[in-house]
């Protein structure tokens, strides 16, 4: 299933992407959540529900994309979690040798929009930069599990977008990665009955459909279960969760330009089976 909360007339609830537009899971049934961690805590009952609704859809059920306007599939995950170094080719400056643990950090949940929305450049920074990534949401509650025990709600696409002269001015990166907008996701959710081949995905990301990096999961270095086991060890996991699994280098003559985004740009992430995340980017006033 491709789940997706979006909006209709002001109201949020979550559906499922069909051909003809938006299956509503509130037409559906009234046992049916109107939230999407709501909807995921309740496990296989509720998806089975879900999935028997879109084998034999009504018409009623489905809603005109044109009607309606896509959030975040998490709008407000409770612990955003962010891998850095995780690629091959991209372990950090100067680094030949693969790490031996991961390389965590927490962004904040002010920074997450949905497909469409625009990320927006503050006055204060002035090197805003885009990072695309595969990201897994929980589907467990999750404590000191292994790796077989580890439990994924489904994939999306993720692009942390980062302040790198605020990320520069210290060791520490969450203020760099946490401004207003910096956490595009989205379109949809996809169930992983739908991703057999999860580290074989191509994924690309342009800006003014200008390639900028381009690589393929399989090239992750430490994978989703095993992230979910290594974190859990520290902290518990909740339904709904989100992982950012890290991202790629960019492409050679991306990095040579040094470019940074500006007003007017929009940005593009497209990995296989998950869609296309496009966001464009706007400034912010000063304030007053």
């Amino acid at each position: 299933m491709h789940l997706v909360t979006f909006a209709e007339q002001g109201i949020a609830r979550i559906g499922a992407r069909v051909e003809r537009g938006i299956l509503d899971f509130s037409r559906v049934s009234d046992n049916i959540p109107r939230t999407m961690i709501e909807f995921l805590s309740l496990g296989e009952s509720t998806l089975s529900q879900a999935r028997n609704a879109l084998s034999a859809p009504q018409d009623g059920w489905i809603i005109p994309v044109n009607e309606t306007y896509l959030l975040a599939p998490v709008p407000n995950p409770g612990k955003i979690l962010c891998m850095g170094h995780n690629y091959i080719g991209h372990i950090g400056i100067g680094k030949t040798e693969i790490p031996e643990y991961p390389n965590l950090f927490i962004k904040s949940s002010n920074t997450i929009i949905g497909h469409n929305n625009p990320i927006l450049i503050p006055p204060a920074a002035s090197e805003v930069d885009f990072e695309a990534e595969l990201m897994a949401v929980i589907g467990k509650r999750a404590y000191c599990v292994t790796e077989a025990e580890a439990t994924i709600a489904g994939y999306t696409i993720f692009n942390d977008v980062s302040a790198r002269d605020y990320q520069r001015r210290t060791s520490q990166w969450m203020l760099g990665k946490s401004f207003d907008s910096f956490g595009p996701m989205g379109p949809a959710l996809v169930t992983p009955d739908e991703l057999p081949g999860v580290y074989q995905l191509n994924m690309e990301l342009t800006v003014n459909g200008v390639p900028q990096q381009c690589i393929n999961t399989r090239d992750i270095i430490f994978s989703v279960p095993y992230l979910i086991a290594y974190i859990s060890q520290v902290m518990t996991l909740e339904v709904g969760d989100v992982i950012a699994t890290g991202t790629p280098a960019k492409l050679p003559e991306a990095s040579q330009q040094k470019r940074f985004l500006q007003p007017g740009d929009v940005v593009e992430i497209t990995i296989d089976q998950l869609g296309r995340l496009s966001n464009p980017v706007a400034s912010v006033a000063e304030p007053g």
